[in-house]
């Protein structure tokens, strides 16, 4: 697999320094791409680099992963239009160690779902504070501080675009930190390459300069472009925020609604860029949906292409229990046809999506038993009065976890609890409303 012609295929490549392509030819390289820990997860735009080593590792190459425990605690300030609140060591520390771990999982879940040549490469993972630990600040600047002058580094846009807001000395010197990270990662694991998304050029680049000078070196960079929507905002982010890649923070339900309701617009380029199916698959998926675009009804096919993508990546990301969660709530919220017995088989992170996507009310243990109607109306939204609550019933529009009541003078206990916690009341056909019963403290 020719790695350079593969992201050209897929519209993942933005920039490159020149030689590159030669430089690949001539055998296994190493490469390495930096992640920042200062969120407390991985986010679906992480996972665009994630990718990029996926395709980095199945053209036959070696991948390191940099994980910023020292970078972090400066802040990157690339395209950020002020400066950053720093976190604490302990939080760094814990974030690192979490997306070290998810990263871990992203790459072998990528590796058993990709082509069938797999991944030829293997992976390194590196903590950039071990390059730090030991460095005084007179090493610093005698070592890495007078590799750069200031107007190189004045040159970059991650500085230009901060010039009138204001800078940190702290913010200013990041760009010689992570040139640092690639002459450290040259001289020590012969790594060559570095990529990261267009936002990192500059700060890639400066990293080239420091193999240049002070190791008389030739390094190469590769970069994306950064993704975004067709309506020009920011790919990953909803109302809610990032879209993340833990199921705590985004459950699978919401990660995979999140591809369900894709712009078509976007759908051929999220194809390309995170589909591991074959070329022509994908191209061929991809004509559907230009056709559909230009005018042409394929309706139906751009949705079952677009579903087959949610399911894909869903499955890739939170694995193969994740996605059956998926589809058992997506099934029970819109499907037709639920069942008391789909319903009683969602585990408690189905229930956790649950909340987040339908009236959730909190119920005290304490007020079981309590009659039906009182549930409907004095400790929820879902009828406006007893009277109404007693017409709903008695008109056969009201089920309790799946199961139809007819009669008004029903009452609620312990045994109604799934898993012990909650109680699904649906009024009609569209109206859903979830009850979480709290135990005394």
């Amino acid at each position: 697999m020719d790695f350079i012609a593969e992201l050209e295929w897929r519209g993942m490549l933005h920039q490159l320094t020149p030689g590159i392509q030669e430089h690949l030819s001539e055998g296994p390289r190493r490469a390495y791409i930096g992640f920042d820990p200062t969120a407390p997860s991985l986010t679906i735009g992480n996972y665009v680099q994630v990718m990029l080593l996926l395709h980095w590792m199945r053209a036959g190459h070696e991948a390191v992963v940099l994980f910023g425990g020292a970078t972090g605690r400066i802040g990157d300030p690339s395209f950020k239009e002020q400066e950053r609140d720093l976190k604490t060591y302990e939080e760094l520390d814990g974030n690192l160690a979490h997306q070290k771990r998810q990263m871990e999982g992203l790459l072998q879940r990528g590796a058993d779902a990709g082509a069938a040549d797999g991944l030829r490469g293997g992976v390194t993972v590196v903590n950039n504070l071990d390059f730090y630990r030991e460095m005084n600040v007179l090493d610093f600047l005698r070592d890495v501080g007078k590799t750069l002058t200031v107007s190189y580094m004045m040159s970059k846009d991650s500085v230009k675009n901060r010039l009138e807001t204001g800078m940190s000395f702290t913010e200013f010197s990041y760009q010689l930190l992570q040139g640092y990270d690639f002459q450290k990662l040259y001289a020590e694991r012969d790594v060559t390459v570095q990529m990261g998304g267009s936002d990192q050029w500059g700060n890639i680049t400066s990293g080239t300069e420091f193999v240049r000078r002070n190791l008389e070196g030739k390094a190469y960079a590769v970069t994306t472009p950064l993704l975004t929507k067709a309506d020009g905002s920011k790919f990953g982010k909803s109302a809610e925020g990032n879209i993340w890649l833990d199921p705590d923070l985004t459950s699978p339900y919401d990660f995979y609604q999140f591809w369900l309701r894709a712009d078509d617009a976007d759908l051929a380029k999220y194809l390309k860029y995170f589909s591991l199916r074959d070329k022509e698959d994908i191209l061929a998926d991809c004509a559907v949906v230009e056709a559909h675009l230009g005018g042409e009804d394929r309706y139906r096919e751009v949705t079952d292409i677009r579903t087959a993508l949610a399911a894909e990546l869903t499955e890739r990301i939170h694995g193969a229990e994740g996605l059956n969660t998926a589809l058992r709530v997506t099934h029970l919220l819109w499907g037709r046809g639920a069942t008391p017995e789909d319903l009683r088989g969602l585990d408690t992170k189905a229930f956790t999506a649950l909340s987040g996507n339908i009236p959730t009310f909190e119920l005290p243990a304490g007020l079981l038993p309590l009659p039906l109607l009182d549930l409907l109306a004095d400790h929820s939204e879902v009828t406006s009065s007893k009277s109404e609550a007693r017409r709903a019933v008695q008109g056969n529009a009201i089920a309790v976890n799946k199961e139809k009541v007819a009669d008004p003078d029903a009452t609620i206990t312990a045994a109604d609890l799934l898993h012990g916690r909650y109680i699904l009341v649906e009024n009609g056909k569209k109206k859903r409303y979830l009850f979480s019963v709290t135990q005394p403290a």
